[in-house]
């Protein structure tokens, strides 16, 4: 059997850097080039501002406040567990909240204020009409706006300016898309606190949605966590109404029956009287009931009504949030003298490449 001879690279470091050292004119020039083009790429990019805004909710557990009123409803033989529901929306999946269609859409109609005066309308139509662009993404949004045009040939009638998140127009998908970059949701699992991160070309525009959402935010897990307590306040609103009229009627009724029956002694008259007592006393122990009850509820509600503490506030930026241009600079020289270098290896192999046995 034959053995295969195997072949050893060896790279001659000292000739790779006489070689670099004699094309030293070539590439400081290509050097030079990066730099330009470097310069005119991190002065090309949007400038981005972040602003944040970090909240900590409430304390799952069971309040003082839950523990009273749960001792006032024993007390009047009720059976109302406040504070050991669960819910289904926990800090953990807020993120997922704020990506959903629903919450999307409904931060389109916001009013957003440019930090120089120059602009003042709907977040929406700001996405839509006012984002810049660096100069190598034309190309591409002509050729999208170009398609989208002939696609929407013979389509015109069906497009509408109002938002339905079930069915979205393309535009408006793209908006809903575009803010969905832009917002960033994080929650810290050992501390709960949440984090909400708005990113904008306008540093007012970040600060004003920054602070919407987190607003938005706040009222739907509110409502979310206080829809049954509130609706079951306004069941027994209802009843409380009904309760009153009621009882009002057995009162003027007993009135009016003891006031013109004064002077008579017939028992069929007394027997009257006593049964519009006695039905107005079931009303108005009725009445009381049911007035506990909505006071009860009055209480549920507050209790179920989640607090918010702002551990930062939204405030504008002061600075961009870009990647440094000195860093785009530099990235930028050190590619182009790597071209180079490898253009000068290239042209040297055979004095620098060898093959041994």
């Amino acid at each position: 059997m034959t053995e295969k001879k195997k072949n050893k690279i060896e790279v001659d470091l000292l000739q790779l850097v006489k070689a670099l050292w004699a094309d030293k004119k070539m590439s400081i020039l290509f050097c030079f080039l990066g730099a330009i083009f470097g310069l005119i790429i991190a002065f090309s990019i949007p400038r981005v501002y972040k602003s944040s805004v970090m909240l900590a909710p409430e304390a799952s557990n069971s309040s003082n406040l839950a523990s009273g009123i749960s001792s006032l409803a024993e007390m009047v033989g009720m059976d109302m567990d406040f504070g050991k529901s669960s819910d289904a929306i926990y800090p953990e999946i807020y993120p997922d909240l704020m990506k959903s269609t629903d919450f999307l859409v409904s931060l389109f109609p916001v009013n957003v204020k440019s930090y120089d005066d120059k602009i003042n309308t709907t977040y929406y139509d700001y996405l839509k009409k006012n984002q810049k662009i660096a100069w190598w993404s034309y190309p591409k949004a002509w050729l999208i706006k170009t398609i989208r045009k002939m696609q929407e040939k013979g389509q015109k009638g069906k497009s509408s300016d109002k938002v339905n998140p079930f069915m979205l127009t393309r535009d408006q998908y793209d908006v809903a898309m575009a803010i969905n970059n832009k917002v960033n949701c994080s929650v810290d699992k050992k501390t709960s606190v949440i984090t909400i991160e708005v990113s904008d070309q306008d540093k007012l525009i970040a600060a004003t949605m920054a602070d919407s959402i987190k607003a938005r935010l706040q009222v739907f897990i509110t409502n979310y966590r206080t829809q049954k307590a509130r609706n079951d306040l306004a069941y027994m609103q209802k009843l409380f109404g009904e309760a009153k009229q009621q009882y009002t009627k057995a009162r003027k009724k007993y009135a009016s029956m003891a006031d013109a029956n004064t002077d008579l002694i017939l028992e069929s008259y007394r027997s009257n009287i006593e049964d519009a007592e006695n039905e107005m006393q079931l009303k108005y122990n009725i009445y009381t009931q049911v007035s506990q009850q909505l006071q009860l509820a009055q209480a549920k509600v507050q209790d179920r009504t989640p607090a918010f503490t702002v551990v930062q506030s939204a405030s504008v930026p002061v600075k961009h949030s870009n990647t440094p241009k000195i860093f785009i600079l530099a990235v930028c020289i050190l590619l182009a003298y790597f071209v180079r270098m490898l253009i000068v290896a290239y042209k040297n192999r055979d004095k620098i490449v060898s093959f041994a046995e």
